[in-house]
């Protein structure tokens, strides 16, 4: 008897161990992602959509990585590796590069998003889109897709005694031959940071008087030449002057939003900016929502200007407080690194925010519609007008720019047939608009010399 109940206990003790056991092996499968499991039917679609759109310019690498239905997701959605002739489309979404704050050049921020197997990469570097042509260049060795992209420093001006003022950034995203009426978006944005250039000077002016006799001249030697300073130009070289350990510190201690070297430049109100973005054919998303003091009355005025969407994925996950947000307000759910190069256990890695295939899908989803709308009014533009300026509007931000030994195209209309393809799906070209601007297209020449466009004369 007394026997039986040892045996019945150690039984007891071994299934409640085993129980255990599982549990954690549960856990740590959750925590790594969850299992591997095939698409549901509506992911399967998604995954269909957005493959298409990525490979527009290569239609066989389409075909080849949308064979979704073998294709595998972890339990929150989120592309599983897809092995041996299959890809996983990873975007990143939020980036930087020496244009802006960032340390390193497009053509290098774009070759280590190849190396972490990035598909499409959006460069939005704050206040400026000159980085854009070099990291489009420098995309087409690698064949990931660029969304010509921007962060707008903008200010949160509050109405009432719930609201506080803060700065908010905006991110902007465009068609890949990047916004219409460009000189607005310019203008708009050459304001910002020649307010940018003001405010960094009364930063270091503040550290001066608080006894950090930093130098101009090194602030301006490390943004780099024809770039508007930033805070992390200041921390830069703060560190190096040896007045902080390192960059945290220049922010917790000085640069801090309110701290006692922080000042505000000339930027726009938050709604201008969104505003701004979809007059130009853009798609406008709050830019680290987490880094609000107070987000939601934000978030309501924001959605009321013209919003679209609002970051709720990092690195290590999606946020649920912001995705519920955004979800209260209707509002897209996207997320990027935020890389910029700076390295150190603090900063995202590109490529490092896997955003679930339903979320790519309704981003997109949203976003196609607007680019080409965009993409249509910038050929009206040159049907209309077919100037050396529309042209080069239409190529600031392509891959027509650069043919050697002249053109191949003996007429606009030969340049539109062969762009399209690159930006629009083929039930987006099916348009009566389109037909009609390739119709008046048919009776320009397109020559290139520097980049030259006649009117052929009947």
């Amino acid at each position: 008897m007394g026997d039986g109940c040892a045996v019945e206990g150690t039984t007891g003790n071994s299934n409640s161990n085993n129980n255990n056991n599982n549990k954690k092996k549960n856990k740590k499968k959750k925590n790594r992602g969850g299992s591997k499991k095939k698409m549901t039917h509506e992911q399967v679609l998604a995954f269909k959509l957005v493959s298409e759109w990525v490979f527009l310019d290569h239609p066989s690498a389409s075909s080849s990585s949308s064979s979704a239905a073998s294709c595998v997701v972890d339990d929150f959605g989120v592309q599983k590796p897809l092995g041996r002739g299959g890809e996983k489309l990873l975007f990143e979404l939020h980036s930087h590069s020496k244009f802006s704050d960032g340390f390193f050049s497009p053509s290098k921020v774009v070759e280590r998003a190849h190396i972490n197997g990035v598909k499409v990469l959006a460069l939005t570097d704050h206040d400026t889109m000159s980085g854009i042509p070099e990291a489009v260049e420098s995309a087409r060795k690698y064949g990931i897709k660029i969304i010509p992209g921007v962060e707008i420093s903008t200010i949160f001006s509050p109405r009432g005694d719930s609201e506080v003022e803060e700065p908010v950034h905006i991110l902007a995203y465009y068609s890949s031959i990047g916004p219409s009426r460009f000189e607005e978006l310019d203008k708009f944005l050459s304001n910002i940071r020649d307010g940018r250039f003001l405010r960094a000077q009364n930063i270091v002016l503040k550290l001066n008087k608080l006894k950090l006799p930093l130098k101009w001249e090194h602030v301006c030697r490390i943004a780099g030449k024809g770039v508007a300073p930033g805070r992390l130009h200041v921390a830069r070289a703060m560190l190096e002057a040896g007045y902080v350990e390192n960059l945290r510190q220049a922010f917790a201690r000085y640069l801090f939003d309110g701290g006692p070297a922080y000042s505000t430049g000339s930027e726009p109100l938050a709604e201008e900016a969104i505003k701004m973005i979809s007059h130009t054919g853009g798609v406008a998303v709050l830019a680290h929502p987490w880094a609000l003091k107070n987000p939601v009355p934000i978030v309501r005025r924001l959605k009321e200007a013209g919003l679209h969407g609002m970051e709720v994925y990092k690195s290590d996950g999606r946020l649920a407080a912001y995705s519920d947000l955004a979800d209260a307000y209707g509002l897209l759910k996207i997320g990027g690194s935020d890389y910029h190069g700076r390295g150190g256990h603090n900063e995202s890695e590109l490529g490092s925010v896997n955003l679930p295939v339903i979320v790519l899908h309704d981003f997109l989803k949203v976003a196609r519609p607007i680019w080409c709308n965009a993409i249509r009014e910038i050929l009206e533009c040159y049907a209309e007008e077919p100037s050396d300026s529309n042209l080069a509007t239409i190529t600031r931000f392509g891959r027509t720019w650069s043919f050697k030994g002249g053109s191949p195209f003996s007429c606009g209309q030969d340049l539109i047939d062969h762009c399209l393809p690159l930006w629009l799906s083929s039930q987006e070209m099916e348009n009566a608009e389109f037909e009609a601007i390739k119709l008046k297209l048919s009776n320009v020449s397109v020559s290139q010399g520097g980049i030259q466009v006649l009117i052929e004369t009947k």
